[in-house]
């Protein structure tokens, strides 16, 4: 079975443009997001005109914040600051990676966790990891799961394994599947005899950034696969997992392009939406 992301995209969809629908019929202003952006590199501005076009399709107002690459400390502190004080903001995203001369670690904590729809804030990854789902999530943890229950699978007593322990993906998404009621091991580069451990789950993420690496010696024939794998082979984008030979052999698998980030796309708005709430609140 192929784990198509544009159905769960388009259900996400649909219960933002509801929100954003109810707004309007109370003659409240649209959701607002800011989007600080350092520099001209070409990914980050081909991210940008994804996510320009994403919310112009849901009623999103959306700022576009250019900051120069030479920008310093205080400088851009002082801009995260006027995002945090905009009323008419929700949401702020910075696109990362930043220059050498900013520091991170004091970016994320300077923006207000209930704007922070990127999951940057370390106390919004704090709730995370208590368990508690109130606040705003890491998009593509959140995502996963998203695929995995509009899919309709129960992942009450599931083993999971995740090939992933970054706090952008595996350790956050561990926390999410923990919730769920599912067993979870979390795989890396030192892992021992990773396709055994692979193998026996019910369930494996993979995020190792290596393209077409997985083959079906780690999976079984129960096994379903969520590839969150972005990579580049021969000028095309593949994702972790030898797509041609594995999904001949698992239950379900998610393709890419087409499956994970088409749902994350969609999470990074409902995000707004979710801040959105936290103020209001």
């Amino acid at each position: 079975m192929l784990l198509m992301g544009k159905p769960v995209a388009d259900k996400i969809k649909e219960e933002i443009l509801k929100t954003v629908r109810d707004l309007r019929n109370a003659g409240k202003d649209n959701p607002g997001l800011a989007i600080l952006r350092v520099g001209e590199r070409e990914d980050d501005i081909a991210y940008e005109s994804s996510i320009l076009k994403n919310c112009a399709t849901v009623g999103i107002d959306v700022e576009v914040v250019q900051i120069d690459n030479d920008i310093d400390m205080a400088s851009f502190l002082d801009v995260i600051e006027k995002y945090n004080n905009e009323l008419n903001i929700q949401g702020i995203l910075i696109f990362r990676p930043l220059p050498e001369q900013l520091d991170i670690k004091k970016i994320s904590k300077a923006i207000k966790p209930e704007k922070d729809i990127d999951c940057m804030n370390p106390m919004n990854m704090e709730k995370v990891f208590e368990g508690d789902t109130s606040g705003i999530l890491p998009c593509t943890p959140e995502a996963v799961i998203e695929i995995l229950k509009y899919y309709q699978y129960d992942l009450t007593g599931k083993n999971v394994a995740i090939v992933n322990r970054s706090m952008v993906l595996g350790r956050p998404l561990s926390m999410l599947f923990l919730n769920e009621n599912a067993t979870v091991t979390i795989c890396h580069s030192k892992t021992i005899d990773l396709p055994g451990v692979t193998s026996k789950a019910d369930i494996v993420i993979t995020g190792a950034g290596k393209g077409n690496y997985f083959g079906t010696q780690y999976f079984s024939e129960k096994a379903v696969v969520i590839d969150v794998g972005i990579n580049f082979e021969n000028g095309s984008l593949c994702g972790d997992v030898d797509f041609d030979s594995v999904s001949e052999q698992v239950t379900a698998i998610t393709p890419v392009p087409g499956g994970v980030g088409t749902v994350t796309s969609m999470i990074l708005l409902k995000n707004v939406i979710n801040a959105m709430k936290l103020q209001s609140n």
